[in-house]
């Protein structure tokens, strides 16, 4: 499978949870704003609803503590499976076409077959909380490869892996945009969570959206829909 998941969540869990801890959260001054322009193109995964409707139990949870922070409605939840391009000011959809994007993805999500990703345990790195993603198998690392792959051996334009690259398959559902207001009681909730099991769902589809930095739903506009393993 590559990466190491486990390890590499309870790393960054342990060194973002200090960092909180000593008040060094960052914060998102964006969020609220009416002048972000940052738009991208974004391939991305849905969880089932029953999941999303477990999240959303938690992050209720989390708003009673401090509702001063952002948490990501049902409708926005989401894995990213790849940010084909990612989101900057001035980004302008009519620059591309997407008809040549959405063919080449569909050839490469031909060959591959559904999968599975259990949603167990929650992470943190200084700015949000994202729920852990655990895949069954490998068609994920796979998929994202030959995407990848594909689209080196393309002449569209992209900015696949110019920020990191995406190896893990994470959810993130809550932003931090102001200063905790009871940062241990906070903290202690959070690591109530930290193994809890919000189950797991079958990835049959893939959307490919036009969306903003958060993947609000007044925001984006999806522009295909693709089934694996047609």
């Amino acid at each position: 499978m590559g990466m190491n998941l486990n390890q590499h969540y309870n790393e960054l869990y342990t060194s973002s949870i200090s960092q909180i801890a000593s008040g060094k959260a960052i914060f998102d001054t964006l969020i609220d704003s009416d002048n972000d322009r940052r738009r991208g193109i974004t391939l991305l995964i849905r969880p089932s609803l029953d999941v999303k409707q477990r999240i959303t139990s938690f992050l209720e949870e989390m708003l009673l503590i401090d509702p001063a922070q952002y948490y990501y409605p049902e409708s926005d939840m989401h894995i990213t499976l790849l940010s084909i391009i990612s989101c900057y000011d001035g980004f302008d959809i009519s620059s591309i076409c997407i008809p040549d994007y959405s063919e080449l993805i569909r050839k490469v999500i031909s060959q591959t077959g559904r999968f599975s990703i259990r949603f167990k345990g929650i992470t943190a790195s200084p700015s949000c909380v994202m729920i852990q993603g655990f895949p069954e198998n490998d068609n994920l690392n796979q998929l994202r490869e030959s995407i990848r792959s594909s689209f080196k051996g393309s002449n569209l334009s992209n900015s696949i892996d110019t920020r990191y690259k995406l190896q893990i398959a994470h959810s993130t559902v809550i932003r931090f945009k102001n200063k905790l207001t009871n940062t241990q009681e906070y903290l202690k909730q959070l690591d109530s969570y930290r193994n809890h099991d919000f189950g797991s769902f079958e990835v049959n589809s893939l959307e490919l959206v036009f969306n903003d930095w958060y993947q609000r739903e007044k925001n984006s506009i999806c522009q295909e829909r693709f089934t694996l393993g047609e």
